[in-house]
């Protein structure tokens, strides 16, 4: 699985009214793993940024005005972003600006080169609702060290993103991703591959002296509530196979 953790910083908040992309950084994962293939770009925007947009990231009129302007770096930005699932925080805006640059250019919209787009925010809004979802305040919340963080960079921000959104699904979802690309770098490397789904998982049921133990946990925790805990008034499996699966996670 390919994907590609990107951002952009632009002269101000809104590409309708003439704001321009100026940067963008994008970094490659292949199977949840960085792969240092990174792609960074510092863009002419044929235009000063604004006053509060130049605060936040720096990047001066004087200093972009000798970089390529977008039509320069459109083909290259598109051929690293093809077919590959992007990872955006708050995705509308940097799709947005995307959008108006191609368009500009008279080129097919820029979803049409890429697959699906995350948008870690939204997903941070559902893990975490009613507290702060900012970059930094992500970076805090799951100890990721974004000290040299002192104005907004495209790159920085996007290996900072890399590693908040590694943070963010890293889980069971995560560890069968990781044993496919463990099993293709094998491949890749002359090993056989083993096949997920032809393995036979093992199923361990609990022993008579496992059971007593559970029930008796179960009634001491009954006893402690004064009633029925919530253990007791799941509904238990209805078959086999879902039992396994229980008992497997």
């Amino acid at each position: 699985m390919r994907q590609i953790i990107l951002e952009t910083e632009t002269t101000g908040l809104n590409a309708r009214s003439g704001d321009r992309i100026i940067e963008i950084g994008c970094v490659e994962l292949v199977n949840r793993r960085l792969t240092g293939n990174n792609l960074h770009f510092y863009v002419n925007p044929e235009r000063d940024s604004d006053p509060g947009a130049l605060a936040v990231h720096g990047l001066t009129t004087e200093f972009l005005s000798d970089k390529p302007k977008f039509a320069e770096i459109a083909n290259e930005l598109r051929d690293f972003v093809k077919d590959a699932e992007l990872i955006i925080h708050n995705a509308p805006f940097d799709i947005g600006f995307l959008e108006a640059e191609f368009a500009l250019l008279g080129l097919p919209s820029f979803k049409d080169h890429c697959g699906e787009v995350i948008d870690t925010l939204v997903r941070a809004k559902s893990m975490f609702p009613g507290k702060r979802n900012s970059l930094d305040a992500l970076c805090d919340r799951f100890g990721i060290s974004n000290a040299h963080r002192t104005l907004h960079g495209a790159l920085l921000d996007s290996e900072l993103l890399a590693e908040v959104y590694l943070a963010m699904t890293r889980g069971q979802e995560s560890l069968v991703i990781d044993m496919i690309g463990e099993a293709a770098a094998n491949e890749a490397n002359g090993t056989k591959r083993v096949k997920l789904d032809t393995l036979d998982l093992v199923v361990l049921t609990a022993t008579d002296d496992e059971l007593a133990a559970h029930e008796a946990l179960l009634d001491g925790l009954d006893k402690s509530i004064k009633g029925t805990s919530v253990w007791r008034t799941q509904p238990a499996a209805d078959n086999a196979s879902e039992s396994a699966d229980a008992q497997i996670a």
